[in-house]
């Protein structure tokens, strides 16, 4: 019954990750894509002011420059990477995000408190975004498409999710320290010790982790800058309070299911028994 409930809890968490998906696309097609057309006509106009001195060096050596100006074809056009790419990849990174919040939903559900469904599942997607997306985000801010140099687009890449893996061990652990903080000091004294080392931890983590040396070019605009980071954090925001809410409903309907007829929890619906 234990494996069947998670079951049941990953496939509705993938289904949340689904549904919260469409409307993360909705809001990245809205109001990212401009801010990323911007951005893309910044470095076109860049890198057509540095091609014009070339191209003319190359003229009067012999005819190459229409050669030399050319431009590499696209493999994939932009119109395509700003619908069917774009929502491609917003709606696998909800399913895949889904299925692993639900599955800290199925741990967390019972053991952080007395929280219902709900409760649990907004928690769990308000911990997510936190963990997963904005304290790596305070640290190496999102970037649009004409910011960084593409040969450190590897790096960046790595130290991003490095991020992302000590925001969520940090997290994790400070859990684990409210709850053993919790007999001795109550619930609440022990949430705000905990929060408090939480991030002392983030800010050692913060400082010990090299910055992003490949910085914001001065001439970028910074209210296009300013568009793309809000757009970014936009879409996060939808993604997991839509996760949370449908989620949750879906959590409450699957649990409520897993009840006797006389209305007593069977041991497969208990919170504290999700994963025991």
């Amino acid at each position: 019954m234990y494996a069947s409930t998670v079951r049941g809890l990953l496939v509705r968490g993938m289904l949340a990750g689904l549904i919260a998906g469409l409307f993360a696309f909705a809001v990245a097609y809205v109001v990212g894509e401009p801010p990323v057309r911007g951005s893309i006509a910044v470095e076109e106009a860049a890198a057509a002011k540095e091609a014009a001195p070339a191209a003319g060096h190359a003229g009067h050596g012999g005819g190459d420059a229409p050669a030399a100006a050319e431009e590499e074809e696209e493999l994939v056009s932009r119109p395509v990477q700003s619908t069917v790419g774009l929502a491609t990849g917003v709606l696998v990174y909800g399913v895949a995000l889904g299925g692993i919040a639900s599955l800290a939903f199925s741990f967390a559900l019972g053991r952080v408190g007395r929280f219902g469904p709900r409760a649990t599942a907004a928690l769990t997607a308000g911990g997510a975004f936190t963990l997963v997306y904005m304290v790596p985000f305070l640290k190496y801010p999102a970037t649009p498409p004409a910011v960084g140099n593409p040969d450190t687009i590897g790096q960046r890449t790595t130290l991003f999710f490095l991020m992302i893996l000590l925001s969520v061990l940090l997290g994790v652990g400070a859990i684990v320290l409210g709850r053993r903080l919790a007999p001795r000091l109550g619930n609440w004294n022990a949430t705000l010790a905990a929060g408090a080392g939480f991030v002392v931890a983030t800010g050692l983590a913060f400082l010990v982790l090299p910055d992003n040396t490949d910085a914001v070019k001065d001439e970028f605009p910074a209210a296009l800058l300013w568009d793309f980071r809000v757009a970014s954090i936009s879409v996060q925001l939808v993604l997991w309070a839509v996760f949370g809410i449908v989620f949750g409903i879906l959590a409450q309907r699957l649990l409520a299911q897993r009840t006797d007829p006389a209305g007593t929890e069977s041991a497969a619906a208990r919170p504290s028994s999700v994963l025991s």
